[in-house]
């Protein structure tokens, strides 16, 4: 592939008259010049075209006049810059003349690379634009005298031969005005000649009818107008307005209209707080009536609606708008005040809309009717690291939906802190080089550069299927909230600030000027529009939302929890498990399958065929299969998940000579549902955020994220803490997500035992989420079947097993999967033991120490200890334990668990057990504790003593 000229080649700066005049004499004669720089020469020539390719690029620019080294029409290959001073007539004003457009042309590449480092995008004029010799003409050689010099650049620009000067002009115009576009780090030469063509054919000059200057003016008027009557009626109120950005009001109308016309149907947004009660107003079209209820203390959801709820900047939306003839479903995620956290979520919910978009339309693409928007601050996007793991998942099967369209607020600081402070990059949008999106950097005090802009981000997007950034330079009128003093921390800012006038009326002055609107007509547009919201603060005070739209579209038929067992219809008839279970062990004569993988699939075929034995992979590939033939779609995500971190699950095959995958889900039966089972990046955060978003708009799927360790998920606590676990008392919005987090002290040290039970259960409440720690792969088959077998949908985190993968105990029967079965929240003893009023200890437990406790109570031939195990840690089985606790009233309760006293389950069931334990009227009123001693690690790393610890917790719990 040829190299790429770029601005840090040796051909720039003070060598470019040495190299462009060596250049010129090589056109002539190529043996005029050494052998080293004639085999350099030789092969710029395909680097010329690339370079001449991006300087020309444009599909508009004429074509009379060839490229260096294109074939000409009639076949014949001509260097344009060799020809051109052909007419010239001696070799001096030839090699002078060749020097000019060499270096008129390399000058004119530096623009295209450097050129917004030099425009004019800040609206407050605070930082001096730097000077940049690469711009600079004389860097490449020329003087003053040049400057009215006809040189030729071979229709680059547009333009066939020019005076330095008019080339200087129209760069610069192109550039380096209001708009500043960083393009030519693309690689993709398709992408970015598209964007050159669209910049330098208008040259980056917006160009607005009559109509659509007056809208922008409108939309502008209503989304400062708003603001000010925020502010007036509720001084000091919490608001985080739009002041100093309203540009992005007319942005975003472009962005949705644009999309309404390239076919886009739904857009799913995801914005922080600041501006986000505009948006909900002025483009979502919330009720003014509505908000101004909930700065009244009123209620966002009807009275009978369950839920915490959450403050207004939080809260999310939806509704239909029609642009042009064409309806677009919009909705707002609702998200909190964790910055960022709601970017991989929106993807997620985007990802599931497209795939059922793609499944209601007979396989279409789905990627071209639902997009992701999402809005961010400056300080946020560059500092948060969810931001580089979303921008990671862009282009990854499983995670890509086609582009995103980003939208940076920047206000040039964050909370308090200067951008010099808070980042160490240029732009705070240079992280999204990484995935070579294009950005757009814009003046936000030019309205119509904002809306052109925004409206080349949408049109780049729909056409590439890729994402896009527009960054608008703005300011924050006022403080991180309305009750903050900023000059405290920015004196010189805020006393620009101060005296800046807002860009509605620069915008109106400039119209006016223009003859589009007179004075009267722009002062009505405000004058209509805060009428409408007098109007609407009259009506505010007897608002009442009359619906909550929770269980609408896609949540038709979901109910609301009520309580009791709810144990769903999971079981499955036994011809249906067996033939499942051989179609998961069959694959195609002409697959070459590891030896070992045939090996597992023929133990797998003895399960089944056996009906015993069935372990907990065989379990689980069972519960999905069953699901999908039902029309259940199911979907699995995190590190190694095909596979399985210890090379449990084998989901997917690798023929082992051609690397084609095979997944025996996909090939149960004929009309099926989908499985998909996805490797995902060495991410947490943003993984668990997209399925979270993916089962906030598939509820009918069964959804999970698997940790590679248990303790992983600490690295995605904020999804965990503020949607999984709150979202839909905050949000009233449902999930049946399911986290997978291996769990158990093996030895393996701090980082790879706990899967933190406790702060899940500290997490439980008014029964959010459902927490298990199962023993038995039935049992797991049946929670995972639950999920989607009943009428309504709760996050589930299951603590998985890691050495009871492969343990001879942890087994089960094909019957217990069978008609008549289901989950049990408490399982208790089926062997042999003495009557239950000769037992003197029930040791409960959770988790893989049963089987340890199990093997010695065996060892020792012990009768008279019972085990319980508890299944499900919450919502926690009440009743269960009242009828099996009050089987042996006279025993004593110990709570045996491998984890530190200060961590696991114990803090948790200690008074729901002791509560158990009054009302059955036991001799022993509270449970006692066995297990590790307090500790600040999970486990130690000593294998040693882990064994040592394993066998003491085991000796005392069994020991009378």
């Amino acid at each position: 592939m040829a190299r790429e000229l770029d601005q840090s080649s040796f051909l720039f700066g003070a060598n470019a008259a040495f190299v462009a005049e060596l250049y010129s004499r090589y056109l002539e004669s190529p043996d005029s010049v050494s052998p080293s720089w004639g085999r350099y020469f030789a092969e710029i020539e395909d680097d010329a075209r690339t370079a001449i390719r991006d300087i020309q690029g444009a599909s508009w620019a004429p074509r009379e006049t060839k490229v260096i080294g294109a074939d000409g029409a009639n076949g014949a290959a001509a260097p344009a810059l060799a020809r051109a001073p052909e007419a010239v007539g001696d070799a001096a004003r030839t090699r002078a003349a060749t020097k000019d457009s060499i270096r008129a042309l390399m000058m004119i590449r530096a623009y295209r690379v450097r050129g917004h480092l030099i425009a004019d995008l800040d609206p407050l004029g605070l930082e001096e634009r730097a000077y940049n010799p690469e711009l600079d003409p004389a860097t490449y050689g020329f003087d003053e005298e040049d400057y009215e010099r006809e040189i030729f650049i071979c229709n680059v620009l547009g333009i066939e031969s020019a005076t330095l000067n008019e080339i200087m002009a129209v760069l610069r115009q192109t550039y380096c005005g209001t708009v500043g576009v960083e393009f030519m780090h693309i690689q993709d030469p398709g992408q970015k000649a598209w964007i050159q063509e669209r910049i330098e054919g208008a040259r980056n000059q917006p160009r607005f009818s009559v109509e659509e200057k007056r809208a922008i003016l409108a939309q502008l008027s209503a989304a400062e107008t708003f603001e000010r009557f925020l502010d007036k009626k509720y001084t000091g109120t919490k608001r985080f307005g739009l002041d100093g950005a309203e540009s992005m009001i007319p942005a975003l109308q472009c962005i949705l209209e644009r999309g309404a016309r390239s076919g886009v149907e739904q857009v799913v947004m995801g914005m922080p707080h600041r501006g986000r009660l505009n948006v909900l107003a002025n483009v979502i079209g919330k009720p003014f009536a509505a908000i101004f209820s909930e700065f009244q203390g009123g209620s966002a959801y009807p009275e009978d609606v369950h839920g915490s709820g959450d403050v207004k900047y939080h809260l999310g939306t939806s509704s239909n708008r029609t642009f042009d003839g064409h309806c677009v479903h919009l909705s707002l995620t609702a998200n909190p005040s964790h910055l960022e956290a709601v970017d991989p979520v929106v993807l997620g919910k985007v990802r599931a809309k497209q795939t059922q978009y793609s499944n209601q339309n007979g396989g279409a693409d789905g990627r071209d009717r639902v997009m992701g928007l999402l809005l961010h601050g400056d300080a946020a996007f560059a500092g948060q690291g969810l931001v580089a793991e979303t921008f990671d998942l862009s282009e990854l099967k499983g995670y890509r939906t086609g582009g995103t369209v980003h939208f940076i607020v920047n206000n040039q600081i964050g909370f308090t802190t200067s951008p010099s402070y808070s980042r160490s990059s240029p732009y705070c949008s240079d992280l999204a080089k990484g995935i070579q999106a294009p950005i757009f950097h814009i003046n936000g005090d030019d309205p119509e550069a904002v809306v052109y802009a925004a409206g080349l981000a949408m049109e780049f997007r729909q056409c590439f299927k890729k994402d896009v950034v527009v960054d608008m330079f703005c300011y924050r009128r006022f403080g991180h909230n309305e009750s903050d003093e900023p000059a405290f921390t920015q004196p010189l800012m805020y006393r620009t600030i101060a005296d800046h006038t807002p860009v509605r009326e620069i915008y109106a002055q400039k119209l006016i000027a223009e003859g589009v609107v007179t004075r009267d007509e722009a002062d009505r547009m405000v004058e209509d529009y805060r009428r409408r919201l007098d109007e609407a603060l009259e009506a505010a005070g007897a608002y009442r939302p009359n619906k909550a739209d929770w269980l609408e579209g896609a949540w038709t038929g979901i109910e609301i929890a009520r309580g009791g067992a709810q144990r769903g219809a999971t079981a499955v008839p036994l011809k249906t498990l067996r033939k499942i279970g051989h179609k998961l062990t069959e694959v195609p004569e002409t697959f070459n399958a590891h030896r070992k993988i045939t090996r597992i699939l023929g133990a797998k075929r003895k399960m089944i065929e056996s009906g015993e034995g069935i372990d907990w992979t065989t379990a689980e590939a069972l519960a999905f299969g069953t699901l999908l033939v039902e029309g259940a779609p199911v979907r699995l995500s995190g590190q190694d998940s095909g596979r399985g971190t210890f090379s449990q699950r084998h989901a997917t095959l690798v023929d082992q000579e051609t690397e084609e995958r095979y997944i025996p889900l996909n090939n149960l039966a004929d009309g099926q549902a989908l499985f998909e089972v996805i490797d995902s990046p060495l991410s947490e955060g943003s993984v668990l955020g997209f399925e979270y978003g993916y089962s906030l708009s598939e509820p009918h799927a069964l959804v999970m994220w698997e940790a590679q360790f248990g303790d992983f998920a600490n690295g995605a606590q904020v999804i965990i803490d503020q949607f999984i676990s709150s979202g839909e008392s905050k949000w009233l919005r449902m999930s049946g997500l399911v986290m997978l987090l291996p769990h158990g002290h093996e030895g393996q040290g701090p980082e790879h035992s706990s899967a933190r039970l406790e702060r899940y259960l500290q997490l439980c409440a008014q029964d959010n989420i459902q927490v298990v720690n199962c023993t038995t792969p039935a049992n797991y088959f049946h929670v995972l079947r639950r999920q989607v077998c009943r009428a309504f949908r709760k996050p589930l985190v299951v603590m998985t097993p890691k050495s009871l993968l492969r343990h001879k105990l942890c087994v089960s029967s094909l019957k217990d999967m069978g008609s008549g079965t289901t989950f049990h929240r408490v399982l208790y003893d089926d062997e042999a033991l003495c009557p239950d009023e000769e037992v003197k200890r029930v040791v409960l437990c959770s988790g893989k120490v049963y089987y340890d406790l199990l093997e010695e109570r065996n060892r020792r031939g012990l009768q008279d200890i019972c085990f319980l195990r508890l299944e499900q840690l919450y919502p926690f089985p009440y009743r269960a334990f009242n009828e099996e606790l009050g089987r042996f009233p006279q025993a004593q309760v110990i709570w045996c668990q491998e984890e530190p006293v200060n961590m696991g389950a114990w803090s948790f069931v200690a008074p729901r057990l002791e509560d158990v334990l009054t009302r059955i009227g036991a001799d022993f009123k509270r449970p006692a504790y066995v297990g590790r001693p307090e500790a600040a690690s999970p486990a130690t790393g000593l294998s040693s003593r882990h064994i040592e610890e394993q066998k003491k917790l085991v000796d005392e719990a069994l020991r009378l």
